[in-house]
Parts: structure tokens; sequence; C-alpha cells
């Protein structure tokens, strides 16, 4: 894992006790369901679902790959998408950036594709929106993680999904060209980046 990404999630084991019991209880049955599959020997599947599938999904979807390549969480496989494709913006990307991930453009369509990597080894995490039924996400034995509260009510169902969860976050987008842009940013990527680490360190 590059260094300054490793420092960066060091640092954020020992915030855990900043999350609420409340929001413990709810990553806890996100911790559940990956310890079922991991115990019955089968893929770990998550897609994270946002309305746009341009922030906020985006970031579970990396910081998903992240934490299970930290705490050693074998067969994990993180996805996102929305209820329509836009494009991966460029605020979540400069966002982290600044962590310290490496970034790369694969083409310049407006909803390009990117590489980003965390490790000079390990394959790095395509990202670029999709509705969450897209051909290259799970169709069957997956995890539907709700980012925002516009995406729980414009999804009411998604078949074939094995369980359902609604995390939501506040949308950094309200900040856009605005002095506190990259700080909102930051925050809400912090903000999922704890609470996933969370939820992988209670998987046994």
């Amino acid at each position: 894992m590059f260094s300054r990404i490793k420092k960066y999630c060091d640092d954020l084991t020992y915030e855990f006790d900043t999350i609420s019991i409340e929001r413990k209880a709810l990553l806890g049955n996100i911790a559940c369901y990956i310890i079922s599959k991991k115990n019955a020997g089968k893929p770990i599947n998550m897609v994270y679902i946002c309305t746009h599938n341009s922030r906020r999904s985006h970031f579970g979807q990396i910081w998903a790959q992240v934490a299970a390549h930290y705490f050693n969480i074998k067969n994990v496989n993180a996805f996102s998408g929305g209820t329509e494709a836009t494009a991966f913006n460029i605020n979540a990307i400069n966002a982290i950036e600044r962590i310290g991930f490496k970034i790369i453009k694969m083409n310049d369509d407006a909803n390009s594709i990117y590489h980003v990597f965390y490790d000079e080894i390990q394959k790095p995490i395509s990202c670029f929106s999709k509705v969450y039924n897209h051909l290259g996400n799970p169709k069957s034995e997956f995890a539907a993680i709700m980012t925002c509260s516009d995406a729980e009510e414009n999804c009411p169902f998604i078949p074939v999904v094995e369980f359902r969860i609604s995390t939501t976050y506040d949308d950094p987008k309200a900040f856009d060209n605005t002095p506190l842009q990259d700080v909102m940013y930051d925050e809400r990527s912090k903000q999922i980046a704890l609470e996933t680490f969370y939820l992988f360190s209670i998987i046994k």
C-alpha cells in the first residue's frame, strides 16, 4: 500500500470512538453480512448506490476495497452504481488524490473511466458512473449499500439483492464552487472511510 495511504488508514483506526453507538450498530449489520459470506467461503460483493454515482458511492467503493486489503479480508469485490449515470465528479477525484491515491484517466469521454491505484501490487479500482444494474456489476448475491436518501427513495426495489441497507451521507455537492468545496469533499471522504474501516475492523 502506498505509504501516504497506509498512514491515513492507520490514523483512521484511532478515531473509531468518534462514531456514535447508533451508527456503529448500523455498520455492524453490514459486518454481519460480510462475516456470513466469509464463513460460507463465498465472494463478498458490495454495491454502493447513490443517485448519480458521482461522489459518495465512489467513495464507498474505493474505501471498501482499501479497507478489505488493509484488514486482509479476502474475496471482497466493491462496486458502485446509481439510479442514473453521469460522471465521476472531479471534486471527488481531487479529494482522493489529496490522500495519496494515484489516478489514471483511461479515456476522454464525457463519462471517463478512471483507474484508482492504492498499492504497488494490487489491481486498480475501476471508477466511472453507471446505473446500479450495469453489466459490470453483480446480478445476484450482493449487498446494496445506499449512500444517499435520493437513491433510497428512487430505488425502492433492487432485484435479487441479498442484503440492503441505507447508510446515508450528506452530499458534498452542496459546496461546489464555494470556499468550503475542498474541505467538505475531504470531510465526506473521511467520514465514509472511517465508517468503512470500522465495519471491516470488527470482522473476525
